[in-house]
């Protein structure tokens, strides 16, 4: 497999779907670096074990999954000697939690989930450590009574701050101060108590100043006889802060001393992480795994392309061991690429352990190589035209195909001659099947119908398009031919069928009537088709006609023959024979031998017709449709020329 086949089959925007219902980091990293395999028995595994997830989702709902990297970078950080913090390990805690949850969630699933049941048993019995960490973190915080010492300072802190409370209470309340207060009450700044002195009265108060108000008329001082209690405070709390940096580093040590049992856990989470996501995906789509097989059989049944969603055409496509190669013709736009992309995706998925949107009992092949020429892969840089580049691609193509390879082309031969084109597209798939590449490949080329009918091992399939509607139904038919149906699509949108008629015999050397109800030959839009200049003056001998030369009319349909422009005959002729002609809403005089007759305005036009709405202004004709109801004041009609 290669970076061009999973960019042309988007097979990464599938690996973002299905990374999507991941839950950790990890887990999505792990999906989006998905590659397919080419071991039978692995993708077996993987088959069965998103088989196991569905199973327990329907009938357990969610599944205890933890995110890892909070866990993975504690790992890190304790083996570096730095200190784990109180907050991580309440993380830890709940990482341990979800532990013990998954496996009482696995009990019990052995019957439905026999194989992924058993990974959650490689957690092993992290009882201790999680025990420790509830005795020594509470909310995010060392305990109270993670040791005796901490507990001891932490009750010293409590009643020292109690008393420098009351004692700063009682001082805010006293008459010797009152005077000197700006307000009644006790401020703490910076983590010390103060009270709000003002500024005139700073010599009247002994203490140190911790703060001022905005104004600056307050001062918030802290007096001289909390000082001394407030120091002792302080270095209370240092002890406080150095009893809880050790308690933590001892727990730092513990939590290093089971490192391999957390990495083990960790890895079973992401494991049951990567396995979930794959299981949601697949009801996502309603997928279902699929049987490899090896007699080299491609039987998809009601399969649909992943990223269409409800948009999605099922598609039936079966191919024995002895359908080497598939040729499918159709309509642009009737779902030949798609068809093509469906089968390459669904391959690729299949080998990299996802389930696929097929019905029952569909099988394929194990394909060592997808290889594919989709899409024009135009080259600016290299200044490569559309045909040079997709060449350089099959080249590519030709190069690792093997009797191993799943080749998907697309519109072989196109951007060439038609001739050379088709060719080409024959020798390229003659030699692919020489190679003995499974191959399946849409071409426009009707000589390609024929080439695959009486090849060995080829077999014609053509996309089915409704006439009646104009539109493709999507829908592939095996051993089909199908035609661009341009044809039927042209009648239908009302092309003359003596065009037609012709066009069919050129190209098929044959004839064939197309119908169309007589009602319709009359109407004008069927005989403007098929009306020809009568009144040339060169006949096909390249003699002169015995006709005068022709007087136009207003409304005649005239060619200026320096310039091929199409005009309209709007006056004339003056005394020089020069005509007043419209090319392109705008008006030009012209010589009546530089014009040519093209369609004569009777052809064109009833008899009654206003050329007023052609060639006069809608200003033009409001004011003389005005003046033809009745007479208006000042208004006037102005000649257009």
């Amino acid at each position: 497999m290669n970076k061009v086949t999973f960019q042309t089959l988007e097979f990464h925007e599938i690996l973002l779907e299905v990374s999507g219902y991941a839950l950790t980091d990890k887990g999505k990293e792990t999906i989006l670096a998905s590659k397919p395999s080419y071991d039978k028995r692995l993708i077996t595994h993987w088959h069965k074990e998103v088989d196991e997830a569905k199973a327990i989702l329907s009938s357990s709902g969610n599944v205890p999954i933890h995110t890892l990297n909070n866990v993975t970078q504690m790992l890190e950080q304790a083996k570096k000697g730095m200190l784990i913090r109180a907050d991580q390990f309440s993380r830890l805690a709940s990482f341990l939690d979800h532990c013990t949850k998954l496996k009482r969630f696995m009990r019990g699933k052995e019957i439905m989930a026999p194989t992924i049941s058993l990974y959650a048993w490689s957690i092993v019995d992290l009882t201790i450590l999680e025990e420790e960490l509830h005795r020594v973190i509470r909310h995010g915080q060392v305990d109270d009574h993670a040791s005796k010492t901490l507990a001891k300072i932490r009750k010293q802190i409590a009643a020292k701050s109690m008393k420098i409370k009351e004692k700063i209470d009682h001082m805010s309340k006293s008459a010797k101060l009152k005077p000197y207060m700006q307000d009644k009450l006790v401020v703490e700044k910076n983590g010390r108590y103060t009270l709000p002195i003002k500024k005139e009265n700073r010599n009247k108060v002994k203490g140190s100043v911790v703060g001022q108000s905005s104004s600056g008329a307050t001062l918030f001082i802290e007096p001289e006889e909390i000082t001394v209690h407030q120091e002792e405070l302080h270095i209370l709390k240092i002890s406080e802060e150095q009893e809880v940096e050790q308690i933590l580093y001892t727990l730092t040590n513990t939590f290093t001393s089971y490192e391999q049992e957390l990495s083990i856990a960790m890895e079973t989470m992401h494991k049951y992480d990567v396995i979930f996501a794959k299981a949601k995906y697949s009801h996502h789509i309603n997928g279902k795994s699929v049987t490899l097989n090896e007699e080299d059989v491609i039987n998809l049944h009601e399969a649909r392309h992943p990223l269409l969603k409800e948009q999605a055409v099922p598609l039936t496509i079966t191919m024995d061991s002895e359908d080497q190669s598939l040729v499918i013709t159709g309509p642009n736009t009737g779902g030949k690429t798609v068809t093509l992309k469906t089968v390459g995706l669904l391959v690729i998925m299949a080998q990299a352990g996802l389930h696929i949107p097929v019905g029952k009992e569909s099988t394929l092949p194990l394909y060592q190589h997808v290889l594919v020429d989709i899409g024009d892969g135009q080259n600016i840089k290299e200044n490569l035209s559309t045909f040079s580049s997709r060449l350089v691609n099959i080249i590519e193509v030709m190069r690792q195909a093997n009797e191993y390879s799943l080749v998907l082309l697309d519109e072989l031969g196109s951007g060439t001659d038609p001739g050379e084109g088709m060719g080409l597209a024959t020798a390229i798939l003659d030699q692919l099947a020489d190679k003995g590449a499974r191959i399946l490949a849409t071409t426009h080329y009707s000589e390609m119908k024929d080439y695959a009918a009486g090849k060995q091992g080829f077999m014609n399939a053509a996309m089915e398009f409704d006439v009646d509607t104009l539109q493709p139904t999507y829908k592939l038919i095996l051993g089909a031919t199908g035609k661009s149906q341009a044809f039927d699509i042209a009648l239908k949108l009302g092309l003359h069928p003596k065009i037609l008629e012709n066009a069919y015999a050129i190209t098929y050397k044959q004839e064939k009537t197309f119908h169309v109800d007589d009602t319709c030959l009359r109407k004008l839009d069927y005989s403007q088709q098929v009306a020809v200049n009568r009144y040339g003056k060169v006949s096909r001998s390249g003699g002169k006609t015995d006709q005068k030369p022709v007087e136009f009319q207003m409304g005649d349909n005239v060619t200026v023959q320096a310039t091929g422009e199409t005009a309209i005959v709007y006056k004339g002729p003056d005394q020089r024979g020069n005509y007043i002609v419209q090319i392109k809403g705008e008006k030009q005089t012209i010589n009546h031998k530089r014009l040519k007759l093209h369609i004569p305005a009777e052809e064109l036009y009833p008899e009654d017709y206003d050329f007023d709405i052609i060639f006069k202004s809608k200003e033009y004709r409001k004011i003389k449709h005005q003046m033809g109801k009745k007479h208006v004041e000042g208004l006037y009609l102005e000649e257009e020329e």
